[in-house]
């Protein structure tokens, strides 16, 4: 990956982590492979703009996260939406970090699906400005985009010597692909169904530990 200076190129993955899984962790790695990253920061959010808040708490989520990474040097939690009250909003979170690394090449990881979903986000069109766009890309998944979305990411398409930009370019890069979802861990956690190898045994055992995504008993 070509840049022109030194700054270090940080990553941003964003999630409710609600709990964290190999999906998450496997397919940011590649990105931090693929574009040299210096840094992917795992951002845990507090209140959901699009979707129900999470199932576990923000401290017992902030916890799975440190014990899933706690041995990766280039992982780290970046816990600043969960100290910021109100919604969790992407381009306040952004604005954030611009503020504390104003010149680093930022780089915000999606999905395809989260991508697909972006003009409904909070003042997406200033996300831009503030970092690249990541699209992770899943073999055989479907890329359907609306117009407004089709024009936007062929207008910012990133060729391999934008990497040294702060920001303003949308990249695309292959991810391993593995089927695993939160919803679907935590609903083989309610069924007393075994979850190992889908995501860290620290994580499991943290999940134990609490009584995490269990039913709820009448004296509870």
């Amino acid at each position: 990956m070509v840049r022109s200076d030194n700054k270090p190129a940080i990553g941003i993955l964003g999630g409710t982590f609600d709990p964290v899984h190999f999906g998450h962790l496997r397919t940011g790695l590649d990105v931090v492979e693929q574009l040299e990253l210096a840094q992917l920061r795992l951002v845990p959010c507090a209140m959901p703009a699009h979707r129900d808040n999470p199932s576990a708490t923000a401290q017992e989520r902030r916890l799975m996260l440190e014990l899933a990474i706690k041995n990766h040097p280039k992982l780290m939690v970046d816990d600043r939406e969960l100290l910021r009250e109100g919604p969790s909003y992407t381009v306040d979170t952004l604005e954030s970090l611009r503020e504390d690394y104003p010149e680093n090449p930022l780089f915000l990881l999606m999905g395809t699906d989260t991508f697909s979903q972006l003009t409904t986000w909070s003042r997406w069109t200033q996300i831009l400005p503030l970092a690249h766009i990541v699209v992770m890309r899943r073999a055989d998944e479907p890329w359907m985009l609306s117009n407004q979305l089709s024009e936007f990411y062929e207008q910012n398409l990133a060729s391999e010597d934008d990497a040294s930009l702060k920001a303003g370019k949308v990249w695309s890069f292959p991810v391993t692909q593995m089927g695993i979802s939160a919803t679907a861990i935590r609903d083989r956690l309610l069924r007393g169904d075994d979850v190992r190898y889908l995501l860290p045994d620290a994580v499991i055992s943290l999940i134990e530990q609490l009584h995490l995504y269990r039913a709820k008993t009448a004296s509870s």
